[in-house]
């Protein structure tokens, strides 16, 4: 396997590579180029697991020496999967109704080598807590975040103090990738990279 990639992370979200490069492991990036199913009645864990395996499977057929590592996230409230915002306006409605409330995050995970047949998914969810948010508070928000290429309207690494009243569970997974459970199956696939000690999820 030798002049192919170790790892390649199968999306072009900067917040992902940011995550992974934290893990310390070598990896190249290649976007998968396929059409994500973002369905706002969908089942939320399906969904996120069908569009990680998607880019994961784009990437690795055509990588087959590679493990390829593809991840897709989304939020959920009122049954309700919201995706990225279409403009500003479904944006502010998107806080809107997340304002005041507890909602889920979940990620889907997959890991694929064409070469040998590896395949692991995994799923993570958490929980955040927003807090009641005025209108001028979410006007605020918006003007200091670029909200238009993330799920649920909202980064809560960026600025996330003016909205976010509490969360549980993984925080890099609320970000876009959960790194705990990232590197429990980048290592059962046989990673072996020392990963550097990590703080707390």
């Amino acid at each position: 396997m030798s002049g192919s990639p170790r790892l390649i992370l199968a999306s072009a979200s900067p917040r992902r590579r940011e995550l992974l490069v934290s893990l310390g492991v070598a990896f190249e990036v290649i976007p998968a180029e396929v059409v994500e199913h973002e369905d706002p009645a969908s089942d939320p864990r399906l969904m996120v697991a069908h569009n990680a395996a998607l880019k994961a499977d784009w990437v690795a057929a055509r990588h087959p020496e590679a493990l390829v590592l593809g991840a897709d996230t989304t939020v959920f409230i009122d049954g309700t999967v919201l995706n990225k915002p279409a403009d500003l306006a479904e944006a502010r409605a998107m806080l809107r109704r997340l304002s005041g409330r507890i909602h889920t995050v979940f990620t889907g995970l997959a890991l694929r080598r064409s070469i040998d047949g590896v395949r692991v998914d995994e799923g993570v969810a958490s929980e955040v807590t927003f807090k009641a948010l005025q209108e001028d508070d979410i006007t605020r928000y918006l003007a200091l975040v670029h909200v238009l290429d993330k799920a649920g309207a909202y980064a809560i690494q960026e600025y996330g103090d003016l909205i976010v009243a509490g969360r549980s569970g993984s925080l890099s997974n609320i970000i876009g990738l959960p790194l705990e459970t990232t590197k429990q199956i980048l290592t059962r696939c046989g990673l072996t990279a020392t990963f550097p000690p990590q703080p707390p999820a």
